[in-house]
């Protein structure tokens, strides 16, 4: 069985392992010992409900219980970016040049350095082991954020956001970074993404140009990367467009990946979830599963011992049934309730 819970501080290792798989680009999962466990302290200090709102952190693994709380997966929340760190950004706006006299009138696309997102929440750092991409497994653990979203809405900003990895070649090379912002940095994109990543940010501020960017300046590759996503990162782009995440113009100033955006209520797995009494009972879910039934998405409603797995069980419900043994994972008994989503049909 696999199970989404709170990351602890006996998963450094593995979570450290994760990410020395991710590659450049998944800024906020470096492969830093020291910084990794100094985001796991946050994140236990989080979930225990002793941090200061600029520091809130919310970091879940995906443990398979079949072989001794393996750790193959990790996602994160970010309760509100750029407190106390500033939290930089392109946005994509337009520019028109016109002269009445000549005839001419030209929009030229504009890149903007922005800190539009300040104070909002972000999910981030998924990553999920290449040997363990099925099943169910990539909604599990991305998706679980969403139901912790909608069970402590109020620890949450209004708008959520989720900055997406951009485009890269196979050699690990950023178009965007060689056509941009190699002349203002003077490194390897690689180098810059991890700087950032460890909390070393004060060179963007102290580098990066302060007046619009004209697009059509760019070589184009650079501009066609503007928006893109890396390979790896387009299930996620399509799970979070599901979700009612939209591009609204902002991109990373790295890579360009694009930032999508939801308000909060109207994401669509927080505004579908329900609260079913559960009920426990005997059988084989190999055996005993009914031709209605679909995979839901189902957590516990516990803060600090937040637990989330995927079952089977009628698409339309009164109650939420659980075998014994699921209902040990997730933490629940007869008569306690679950915060429970449907998985919509591209997830199933």
């Amino acid at each position: 069985m696999f199970v989404v819970r709170p990351v602890g501080r006996d998963d450094l290792t593995a979570v450290l392992a994760l990410s020395e798989r991710t590659g450049s680009g998944l800024t906020t999962l470096p492969a830093n010992r020291e910084r990794l466990a100094s985001r796991i302290e946050r994140s236990i200090a989080s979930f225990a409900g002793t941090a200061s709102r600029a520091d809130e952190c919310y970091m879940f693994v995906l443990a398979d219980t079949r072989h001794a709380e393996r750790v193959v997966g990790i996602s994160a929340i970010e309760a509100a970016v750029g407190v106390d760190e500033p939290w930089y950004n392109y946005y994509v706006n337009t520019l028109v040049h016109a002269s009445r006299t000549l005839g001419v009138y030209t929009a030229v696309p504009t890149l903007f350095l922005a800190n539009d997102h300040t104070g909002q929440t972000e999910l981030c750092s998924l990553f999920l082991d290449q040997a363990f991409r099925q099943a169910k497994n990539g909604p599990l653990i991305a998706k679980s954020r969403l139901l912790f979203i909608a069970e402590f809405a109020a620890r949450f900003a209004p708008k959520v956001i989720a900055e997406l990895r951009g485009q890269l070649d196979a050699g690990g090379r950023s178009p965007f970074w060689e056509g941009l912002g190699r002349h203002f940095f003077a490194m390897e994109y690689s180098t810059a993404d991890y700087l950032t990543g460890i909390g070393q940010k004060s060179f963007i501020a102290e580098l990066m140009p302060r007046h619009p960017v004209y697009v059509n300046l760019l070589p184009a590759d650079a501009r066609e990367a503007i928006g893109a996503v890396h390979d790896d990162t387009k299930p996620a782009r399509a799970m979070l467009e599901q979700e009612g995440f939209r591009y609204e113009g902002y991109v990373d100033i790295f890579d360009a990946g694009p930032t999508l955006e939801c308000f909060r209520d109207n994401i669509d797995a927080v505004r579908r979830s329900q609260t079913p009494i559960v009920t426990i009972g005997e059988g084989n879910p190999l055996t005993d599963t009914l031709p209605d039934d679909v995979h839901w998405l189902v957590a516990n409603r516990r803060f600090g011992d937040f637990r989330a797995i995927v079952a089977m069980a009628p698409r339309r419900i009164d109650r939420f049934p659980l075998l014994p043994h699921v209902a040990q994972a997730l933490g629940v008994g007869e008569g306690d309730t679950v915060r429970a989503v449907a998985l919509a049909p591209a997830d199933r």
